[in-house]
């Protein structure tokens, strides 16, 4: 991986971290393209560049975040799931970041789901804010989350329609999904990180300036992306993130299929 790459990628991840369009799954494509998506760095890096872009968060949500001990309980029970799941399926959730014809099928699928979720739940309870979520509603939507273990699934996409299935407005539920990406970011990291350096790998000089320059570029990106989401959410609802995931989905079978199989395969 060159400098210029490292950038692109982040600018993919920090666009789509909180878009319901799957950050994983767009830079596994980018990866592909550039043929670099099976190097053991590549996948550190597009695992720890998500810090970045979750920083992000933590900063403009800075006085609501460090509010409540109470939300920080929920946030954990909604992040026990994934700490669950991610261990048990560390090694077959790795297989699938191999492949892009996952990545495809999950955009196809996500983008119908997406055409629909605003008349499926429409019917918001009176939860105002992120913060006055249950227990029972934080669990919940943390088992909504583990949905995108599979690449392309989005992670934000998964947990804000568990949010919309708990009665929350969309931007309650986009509200909560940026908080619950901080733990689930910083635990998806560390374990990546104890995998990489366990399988004999130390990172260069080179790699770490990599790894900087992208966390970087992907907060600066990811503060612009997260104010025009939730304005737009709030506008709009997700008819357009379906449609641009089954373009994408489509255009990505076509590409691998009939005009370049993708180098990851």
């Amino acid at each position: 991986m060159n400098t210029l790459q490292a950038i692109v990628l982040a600018i993919i991840e920090g666009i789509t971290e909180f878009l319901p369009v799957s950050s994983t799954g767009h830079m596994i494509i980018a990866s592909s393209f550039y043929g670099i998506a099976q190097d053991d760095f590549t996948k550190l890096f597009t695992i720890v560049i998500q810090l970045g872009a979750i920083l992000s968060v933590i900063i403009l949500y800075f006085r609501r975040f460090f509010q409540s001990f109470d939300f920080y309980f929920k946030l954990l029970v909604a992040f026990i799931p994934a700490v669950v799941l991610g261990l048990l399926l560390s090694d077959f959730i790795d297989g699938l970041l191999e492949n892009p014809v996952t990545v495809a099928i999950s955009l196809l699928i996500g983008g119908i789901i997406l055409l629909k979720v605003d008349d499926w739940f429409n019917n918001p309870d009176t939860t105002e804010t992120s913060q006055e979520i249950s227990y029972s509603q934080a669990i919940k939507i943390g088992f909504f989350q583990c949905l995108a273990m599979i690449p392309g699934v989005s992670r934000s996409g998964a947990s804000i329609v568990g949010g919309m299935s708990q009665k929350l407005s969309r931007t309650s539920a986009a509200e909560f999904s940026f908080f619950l990406a901080v733990p689930t970011m910083f635990g998806a990291t560390a374990k990546k990180c104890y995998d990489y350096y366990k399988d004999g790998f130390v990172l260069t000089d080179e790699q770490t300036n990599l790894l900087i320059i992208g966390n970087v570029v992907a907060f600066i990106v990811a503060l612009l992306a997260i104010k025009t989401f939730i304005g737009f959410l709030t506008k709009n609802g997700f008819k357009v993130f379906g449609y641009y995931r089954i373009i994408a989905g489509i255009a990505l079978l076509l590409i691998h299929f009939f005009i370049h199989p993708l180098s990851i395969l």
